[in-house]
């Protein structure tokens, strides 16, 4: 080789590694530039148009403590904090809320986007603005003036999200946060789809069989009643009463909770969030906690109406009506903005139709007239159960099962929210007729008169979505409660255990026993006893099954079985209830509905039952083949069930984008667990307040307390919370991680 040759192949190797370095420098100052630099500000000092001095500090979780001279300087410094840690998620809902992602994300959101404005959410949302109290407005505007001050001085340190997409968040407006509320109201009250599933296999099948799959009530319910439970000191170790609770929500990136602690005067609080809305909404202070779970009451009815599509004309009551004409523009990134019209009636607006049948969906929140008040600042700052209650009285919805603990051993139990009237035979589980009038609501029940309790005999309270209304009960119920099995797990064990801590709250709260996967695993062996099958795997999988105990824990094969031989059941019985519809059959009564099947074998629905179950396995296996391998005994429930929470637009990124997602993860539980977990719903928060110490309470989000990916708060509670293990919420004893000093 020729030095000439030598020298032309050195100096392209030197101008390859040149290039290498000028793209590394470039790419390491675009990290910086568009991603180091938007991660908070967590120390030193800042100024801001608070009333006096005032500081965050950041803990070893990421949770801001926030000290302030008033409680609006308080308010001001979450939005600000919120805001640091996550502006994109507060944005990207309100977005959703009000029927404008797409014009951010282009046409992939187009569906959300109008189903928002058939809500009117938007229109509901500033309606709701103009009735707000004056305390409201005061909390509302604060929080918002706290996240517009974070806007107007990071303008150029936005979050990346916001330069992936290329957009600036506008404003926060006091009705982005009631937009904020609305989707989560959307989020927990959703059930006209069901209401057609039903009609659909009624109209198609055995009526008497379908009623059969859509029980009213199960009998089974433990009054009163995702999970919280409240217990004396008569069942703890401090001799104090204990509170705990763990929400059940689909999953998200950022988590759906923020963690924050507001001390301010007679303001101590600490507990959970959410992005976009002031005041803990779950939590504690010195003196009380609460928990929340959603009451499942029905609280959307669909009504056929008679509407005429060229004058808007429909009837009501013998009348001639004019339905509400709205037209709303729906801006599409990359494309020509799409006019939506929406039409409503006095029920609601036209949601649905079915063939030549047209639906209006009646909801209370498009309903609601009078003021509309703010109950968390109150709640925040209550000692006592009648202060609480004060509270609560003032809370709009949607309707929830409060539980209460405090410092004086007291626990206690309320519905709260606005919960409609119906009339009497008018269940809502059905499209209804609106012409004449008869189903029209009939008001709210008083809050007096909502499901409560307050120191029962047996020192213990238990909420986990059932249904918590008394058999006697003088309104009619409606509602799609969840089934029993959760609510007796826990009430089983706080009854059978002594001496409970914090600790063992928690471990309570990862319970994956479920009875009724149990007894479906039982059903099985006892029917392949008596008609056994020759096959490999269906021996092998009855053998898992004999040696299993109903735990659905990861790494074993029996609770994959179990799961997959309940879906093939549920499918089957609803098939035999109305054939070709067995995908439409998916009520929170089916679990309950099939374990009576199994237990009672009704005559009409399967010759041989025994033989149905055998054939039922044999489906399964089927499935789970083609899932996990021919050797049953290697299944892993665990990878079936895994979880992977993805980032809605950085995950989404070619090549790099799943470093920004959190998972896949091998996860335990099911439905009917303690441990709930469903796919993308689990437990989103985790909370354990025991007033013996209320500086040892539990708690944590499913991820981590920021949404940036560089920050150490992103992601690092998710193997805690995939553990079940709770961090110490700190309250009084605070270690700092770092201190922003705020002054006027």
């Amino acid at each position: 080789m020729t030095p000439s040759i030598i020298r032309r192949r050195f100096s392209l190797l030197r101008a390859i590694n040149l290039s290498i370095a000028v793209l590394l420098v470039l790419a390491l100052a675009g990290v910086y530039w568009y991603v180091w630099r938007a991660l908070p500000q967590t120390s030193g000092e800042i100024s801001a148009p608070v009333s006096g001095a005032a500081t965050i500090v950041r803990d070893t979780e990421g949770v801001p403590h926030i000290t302030a001279g008033s409680w609006e300087d308080a308010v001001f410094l979450q939005g600000y904090a919120t805001a640091q840690d996550r502006m994109w998620q507060m944005d990207a809902i309100r977005r959703l809320a009000a029927g404008e992602l797409a014009e951010v994300v282009g046409p992939r959101a187009m569906a959300l986007d109008q189903e928002s404005r058939r809500l009117r959410l938007p229109q509901i949302a500033e309606a709701q603005e103009r009735r707000l109290t004056a305390e409201a407005r005061a909390v509302f505007g604060a929080y918002a003036r706290g996240v517009n001050y974070f806007l107007e001085t990071h303008r150029d340190k936005l979050a990346v999200e916001f330069r992936v997409l290329r957009y600036e968040p506008r404003p926060w407006r006091l009705r982005d946060t009631l937009l904020i509320g609305l989707h989560m109201t959307r989020t927990l009250t959703t059930s006209w789809q069901e209401e057609l599933r039903k009609l659909h296999m009624l109209a198609g099948g055995d009526r008497e069989k379908v009623a059969y799959l859509y029980p009213a009530r199960t009998g089974t319910e433990i009054a009163p009643g995702s999970n919280a439970w409240a217990v004396s000191g008569a069942h703890t170790a401090s001799g104090k009463a204990m509170l705990a609770n763990d929400p059940h929500m689909e999953y998200s990136l950022p988590s759906t909770w923020y963690m924050v602690h507001l001390k301010a005067g007679d303001l101590d609080v600490a507990g959970a969030s959410l992005p976009g809305v002031p005041a803990v909404i779950i939590g504690h202070n010195r003196n009380i906690a609460w928990g929340m779970t959603n009451l499942e009451f029905d609280m959307q009815d669909l009504y056929r109406e008679q509407v005429d599509a060229q004058s808007g004309r429909y009837a009501h009551k013998g009348q001639v009506e004019q339905a509400r004409v709205e037209r709303n523009v729906v801006r599409v990134k990359g494309q020509k903005a799409v006019e939506a019209v929406t039409l409503g009636t006095r029920h609601g607006p036209l949601f649905a139709s079915d063939g030549n049948v047209s639906y209006s969906l009646q909801t209370l929140v498009a309903g609601s007239s009078g003021d509309l008040d703010f109950a968390f600042l109150a709640l925040n700052r209550a000692r006592n159960w009648v202060e609480f209650n004060t509270a609560l009285e003032r809370f709009p919805g949607p309707p929830q099962n409060f539980v209460y603990a405090d410092g004086e051993g007291n626990i206690g139990y309320h519905v709260a929210g606005q919960v409609p009237v119906r009339a009497a035979g008018c269940g809502g589980d059905v499209p209804t007729d609106g012409v004449m009038g008869a189903c029209d609501w009939m008001g709210v029940i008083p809050y007096a008169e909502l499901p409560q309790v307050f120191n029962p005999a047996s020192g213990i309270i238990v909420s986990a979505n059932q249904n918590p209304f008394p058999a006697d009960y003088k309104y009619p119920v409606a509602g799609v409660f969840a089934p029993p099995y959760r609510a007796k797990q826990i009430r089983d064990r706080l009854t059978a255990g002594k001496k409970w801590t914090a600790e063992r709250m928690a471990e309570l709260q990862k319970d994956v026993y479920s009875p009724f996967l149990d007894s479906v695993g039982k059903a099985v062996v006892k029917a392949w006893e008596k008609k056994p099958g020759r096959d490999a795997g269906s021996v092998e999988a009855v053998a898992e099954l004999r040696k299993w105990n109903g735990q659905m824990e990861k790494g074993l094969a029996a609770p994959m079985v179990a799961a997959l031989v309940y879906a093939e059941m549920r499918r089957a019985v609803a098939e035999r209830a109305a054939p070709g519809m067995g995908a439409e059959y998916a009520a929170r009564a089916a679990s309950p509905v099939l374990e009576r099947l199994l237990r009672e074998r009704p005559p009409g629905w399967f010759a041989d039952w025994d033989a149905w179950v055998v054939e039922m396995l044999g489906k399964a296996l089927v499935v789970g083949v083609k899932v996990q391998g021919s050797s049953v005994a290697r299944w892993d429930y665990g990878q079936y069930v895994e979880l992977e929470i993805k980032h809605p637009v950085l995950g989404q990124l070619p090549f790099v984008g799943g470093y920004f997602n959190v998972g896949p993860v091998a996860m335990g539980g099911a439905d009917s667990t303690v441990k709930q977990f469903s796919g993308g719903l689990g437990p989103s928060y985790r909370m354990v307040v025991d007033f013996g110490d209320v500086e040892g309470a539990l708690a944590g989000v499913t991820v981590g307390q920021s949404g940036h990916f560089l920050s150490r708060h992103y992601r690092d509670q998710f193997e805690g919370y995939v553990n079940g293990a709770g961090v110490r919420m700190q309250f009084g004893r605070v270690e700092a991680e770092g201190t922003l000093v705020v002054r006027n």
